[in-house]
């Protein structure tokens, strides 16, 4: 880790304004929001791997002051832990090594935290973060049921042929009030890891990487604990009220984790074939436009879950690349 000095906190500050600012960008530019609330945590992630925790605490606190004078303090809190918590978080467990020896591994190598758990910490985070942001905006039936209203009521003005049959409106609302925080959840982790891959690939390019990149296809796997997280919350969408709101959340989080090791499994699997190239381009666009392929891509992720552990040589020793060990 780095020493705690002025530059690295100087460093830290201005990434937290450059990450306040392009979330204010992003509750201006509706169009490009969901874009610019994702590249807003590309800062931190930046200075986290390339400069130490020091960097990324101050980053996250300089965006969130930023955030709280130039909006409001419910403003900050929300793009604190929407953003900048998972970002500095995984940032810092990404840094988190130790002897391999402690592991049963050789005495000259380091093993370094496994992608796999990071990936299950970013699940919770963005759960977390959904559930206490729901709470702070009042979602719930309520909520749902003004906003399926509207949409009929603007429908019915454009068309006025449309009459809205009571069984389907009310369909309509229960099945918007479990997805729409699923949704929005596993968007975020999808979002959030792909903004942790660019800064990974970033801060290696530049020689100021802590981690050594390490091969996503074949070490990029969900925990097997997560399983049984992502079962419960499936169980509890069979309820209704609150238990079934956090169950859609958890479903879509750790649902959306699966995906991603699922479509790592898929590249790492299809290596070297020579129609690795259209298969992959396929899957993509098939889970983009259809369920179904995109359900069997998340049941690849279900049935290969595992620990892969980057391990590098120590400081003391020569070699240039990490290789993922499985336990």
């Amino acid at each position: 880790m780095n020493r705690l000095n002025y530059k690295t906190l100087l460093t830290g500050a201005l990434a937290g304004i450059t990450a306040a600012l392009l979330v204010l960008g992003a509750s201006v530019q509706l169009s490009f929001s969901a874009v610019l609330y994702a590249a807003s945590a590309l800062p931190i992630l930046l200075v986290g791997l390339g400069w130490g925790n020091a960097a990324a605490i101050s980053a996250v606190v300089t965006a969130a002051v930023v955030g709280a004078v130039a909006i409001s303090p419910t403003f900050a809190l929300m793009m604190t832990l929407v953003t900048l918590l998972p970002a500095g978080w995984i940032s810092h467990l990404a840094n988190l090594a130790r002897p391999a020896s402690e592991l049963g591994g050789p005495e000259h190598l380091m093993a370094w935290y496994p992608l796999s758990d990071i990936l299950l910490h970013l699940c919770g985070l963005v759960t977390l973060a959904v559930v206490v942001t729901g709470y702070m905006i009042g979602y719930g039936p309520e909520l749902i049921s003004q906003m399926v209203d509207t949409l009929f009521g603007s429908l019915s003005q454009q068309e006025p042929s449309f009459t809205a049959d009571a069984a389907a409106t009310a369909q309509t609302k229960s099945l918007l009030l479990l997805m729409l925080p699923a949704i929005q959840g596993a968007m975020w982790v999808t979002m959030l890891f792909a903004a942790y891959y660019v800064a990974t690939g970033i801060v290696n390019a530049s020689g100021r990487a802590l981690r050594p990149r390490e091969d996503i296809p074949s070490a990029l796997r969900m925990s097997r604990n997560a399983i049984f997280i992502f079962l419960a919350g499936l169980a509890a969408t069979f309820f209704s009220g609150v238990p079934a709101m956090i169950g859609a959340t958890v479903v879509g989080t750790f649902g959306a984790g699966f995906l991603l090791s699922g479509f790592a499994a898929v590249h790492f699997r299809t290596r070297g074939k020579d129609w690795r190239l259209p298969a992959l381009i396929l899957c993509y666009l098939a889970s983009l436009i259809l369920m179904l392929p995109a359900f069997f891509i998340l049941v690849v992720g279900l049935s290969d879950t595992r620990k892969a552990i980057a391990l590098t040589p120590s400081k003391n020793a020569d070699a240039p690349k990490p290789t993922d060990k499985q336990i």
